[in-house]
């Protein structure tokens, strides 16, 4: 019964090695090389900032909208300028090779109609928030009454406050 149980134990721990390997060399094929392209979405003509990290030789970047550029060994960024003849609404691959490693990253070219919105869309009006200023909707009815609830209270605050000064100084 005892043997029934190590070798339970065993295989479930084999198992869930087995199944962490395959993650684990995919996350050792990039060595920590690591690439990205900003902005992202650029008007033709514009430049893009390229950068690197993690490689400790120069970096070539490849791209069919701008010329070759490499990344020199000791330094992260690189510029590049955006073909102006690119297709508005393309979106083109750039890659990064730093020896056997490689990276890519999409750049969009802007002036073609986005996949995906932005965000909401903007109004063509201001916001709906009442009337604006004190005159609208004037209720005299309402007005008088306050202005009688006010003096009420302002009479009783200061009715109250001479007879008190009355009463401690006779």
């Amino acid at each position: 019964m005892r043997a029934i149980r190590v070798v339970s134990a065993a295989l479930l721990g084999v198992s869930a090695l087995a199944m962490t390997a395959p993650a684990a060399q995919a996350q050792g094929d990039n060595s920590g090389f690591w690439a990205s392209v900003r902005p992202t979405t650029v008007v033709p003509g514009e430049h893009v900032r390229l950068r690197a990290t993690g490689c400790e030789q120069s970096v070539t970047v490849f791209s069919g909208v701008f010329d070759t550029v490499t990344i020199p060994r000791g330094r992260t960024t690189a510029w590049a300028r955006v073909d102006r003849d690119a297709g508005p609404g393309a979106v083109y691959e750039v890659s990064f090779y730093c020896g056997t490693f490689w990276q890519s990253v999409d750049l969009t070219i802007a002036g073609g109609r986005p996949d995906r919105p932005e965000g909401p869309g903007h109004p063509e009006h201001g916001v709906r928030a009442g009337e604006g200023g004190t005159l609208a909707g004037l209720d005299l009815k309402e007005i008088g009454l306050g202005a009688a609830l006010i003096t009420a209270a302002l009479g009783t605050a200061y009715h109250l406050s001479r007879r008190r000064t009355d009463e401690d100084g006779a």
